[in-house]
């Protein structure tokens, strides 16, 4: 049986100590910069990797990060758990309550929101994709699709954590821009888990097949599943040790759900992502458990996945400016012109319909997950996946001063608007 040898041991433990602290350092020093922790986890990845240190200190790099085979696997076996635990933790942001309650405005935000940046990304796309650089020609019709989704997708932790920083997180244009994210992401992931089968070749019967069975397990999951969560939650509550029950049953049914989703053809990471959305919507869940998993998962789990980001390609030499800016550039555009739209159409003034397109254009962790699950699968080329991860940082630190420079009056608070 197949084991790692002495070195390789340590040389692993050695590597996930080194990425801990490195990316808690940057994280915390990038923070009182009012930036997200997961820039700096992606700065210190980028500075570990093959960019820097591996670049003028291979001898360095190599004893620390060792490139072994066995290490490797290992390790790509760590992050892989790590995202996702990542994805059932931003499950468990998702409120459906709070979608339903922000009622046509967040409906018709999201709507308009998701249906426009999908339809201009997968127009250029399929018209320009030679701008995009050389990418899989072979598959066309998945890439456009991919970046499509890419165009969509918001990420909700980092938009949820920038309103609570301005103060405007239980305001109304707040509940807004939240409960129109949460859908953006649920109706996004069902995309790109679509997106996802058609990369692994599940086409024709066989793809209907994957779909089908995709969509059951998220409506299974999101009615009865549901149900029956809420109703077991009390009664573990009363019989295993909490929160530490709590954590082994949401996270090993998490895990079951990866597995069945990955079994039928649709990564892993929608199957956690939907028992998250399960599991958060119980309101027998209490923030003070919410908050021990979030902090279980963000604070050693996300780290060591961000920073693996940064040895998958080589930023420096990957980094192409022109599809860089195109990447970016069509981004902010498709995400302002869809949200904005979207929320004057459900009868926001026009500077607070642009506060709403710019905190939903806040892209952070989630498209960084599935630009690199784009690449893992070779549908998009390391200057491309450079350039989306670059998008998601400008993207998720733009998103704070133009919110904060366009809302220059409080709004109202919700809870007194409703009084």
């Amino acid at each position: 049986m197949s084991k790692l040898a002495h070195n390789e041991v340590i040389s692993l433990i050695l590597s996930i100590g080194m990425m801990l602290i490195i990316a808690r350092l940057f994280g915390e020093m990038f923070r009182k910069f009012r930036m997200p922790l997961v820039v700096g986890e992606l700065i210190a990845g980028v500075l570990l990797g093959p960019s820097l240190l591996g670049r003028y200190y291979p001898e360095i790099s190599g004893i620390i990060f060792s490139t072994g085979t066995n290490v490797s696997i290992a390790m790509s076996g760590i992050t892989s758990i790590s995202v996702i635990m990542l994805l059932f933790v931003a499950g468990m942001e998702v409120d459906l309550s709070l979608i339903r309650s922000q009622g046509s405005t967040a409906v018709k935000t999201s709507f308009v929101g998701l249906i426009i940046p999908f339809a201009l990304g997968y127009f250029f796309a399929s018209n320009f994709y030679n701008l995009f650089g050389d990418n899989n020609a072979n598959d066309v019709l998945v890439f456009s699709l991919f970046i499509g989704t890419a165009m969509s997708i918001s990420a909700l932790p980092v938009i949820a954590r920038t309103l609570m920083d301005l103060g405007i997180f239980k305001t109304r244009i707040g509940m807004i821009i939240i409960a129109a994210a949460m859908f953006d992401d649920l109706v996004g992931w069902i995309l790109f888990s679509v997106v996802l089968g058609m990369m692994k070749g599940a086409v024709g019967h066989n793809f209907i097949f994957t779909f089908g069975l995709t969509i059951l397990y998220a409506a299974i999951m999101l009615t009865v599943g549901r149900i029956l969560i809420n109703k077991a939650i009390p009664w573990a509550q009363k019989n295993f040790s909490w929160p530490g029950g709590f954590l082994s049953i949401s996270l090993g049914l998490a895990f079951l759900g990866a597995a069945f989703t990955e079994y039928i053809g649709i990564h892993a990471i929608f199957g956690a992502f939907i028992v998250g959305i399960a599991f958060g919507d119980s309101v027998h869940l209490t923030e003070k458990t919410r908050e021990i998993v979030q902090q279980f998962v963000t604070n050693i789990f996300a780290p060591l996945f961000f920073v693996s980001i940064g040895f998958k390609v080589n930023f420096v030499n990957n980094f192409n400016l022109e599809i860089t800016a195109l990447v970016l550039g069509l981004a902010i555009a498709c995400k302002l012109i869809g949200a904005s739209l979207g929320a004057l159409w459900g009868g926001l003034k026009l500077n607070e319909a642009l506060a709403v397109g710019f905190g939903m254009n806040a892209r952070g962790a989630m498209e960084i997950i599935l630009a690199l699950l784009a690449l893992q699968a070779k549908l998009i080329s390391e200057q491309l996946f450079v350039a989306i991860v670059i998008m998601a940082v400008v993207t998720s630190i733009m998103a704070g001063p133009a919110l904060a420079l366009l809302l220059k009056l409080k709004p109202t608070v919700l809870e007194n608007e409703n009084k």
